[in-house]
């Protein structure tokens, strides 16, 4: 009989270090992986805003040059227009598709960040649970939460504290 109690009290200590150490590893990698998850919503970030003021410089270089050459083809072709005028027009184009791509990739840019941040949120999330939740939180040594404030526009904010999102955008 006292083997079998003492079988028992050592089989339930070895599963409570067991416990234990799952348990903090758990915690220690969730840790990792926000700390981790944090520097690539700072790469993401600084990839977005790169590429979308290149792609703008890009589409703004585009449009100064086309002002800047448009005016002297016009005005060169209309020197002498009474021999003219059995010319058909065919004036240069100005080529939207830059600034069609850049919209595109605005939109494309802004959800890779949203996609990091709701990644770390997760992680935060999964955090909060391990370290709140019976029994785990008996074993878990470090029960600091893992910080971390959602970045979005002072709008957002405004929204999320008022409650009141009543404006409508007039384009």
């Amino acid at each position: 009989m006292e083997t079998i109690v003492l079988l028992s009290v050592g089989i339930l200590i070895v599963a409570l270090v067991i416990a234990y150490f799952t348990l903090n590893n758990q915690e220690v990698s969730l840790r990792k992986a926000a700390e981790a998850q944090l520097k690539a919503i700072e790469s993401v970030h600084d990839t977005m805003w790169k590429i979308i003021k290149e792609k703008a410089n890009v589409s703004e270089k585009y449009r100064q040059t086309f002002e800047s050459i448009y005016p002297d083809i016009i005005a060169g072709r209309y020197k002498d227009t009474q021999d003219m005028l059995w010319i058909q027009e065919d004036n240069p184009d100005f080529d939207v598709s830059l600034y069609a791509d850049l919209m595109q990739s605005i939109e494309v840019q802004r959800m890779h960040f949203s996609e990091a941040q709701k990644h770390m949120v997760d992680i935060v999330r999964e955090h909060e649970t391990l370290i709140n939740s019976i029994p785990h939180k008996w074993f878990i040594s470090n029960r600091t939460p893992i910080e971390y404030v959602v970045i979005s526009s002072g709008k957002t904010k405004d929204v999320m504290t008022s409650r009141v999102d009543d404006e409508i955008l007039n384009i």
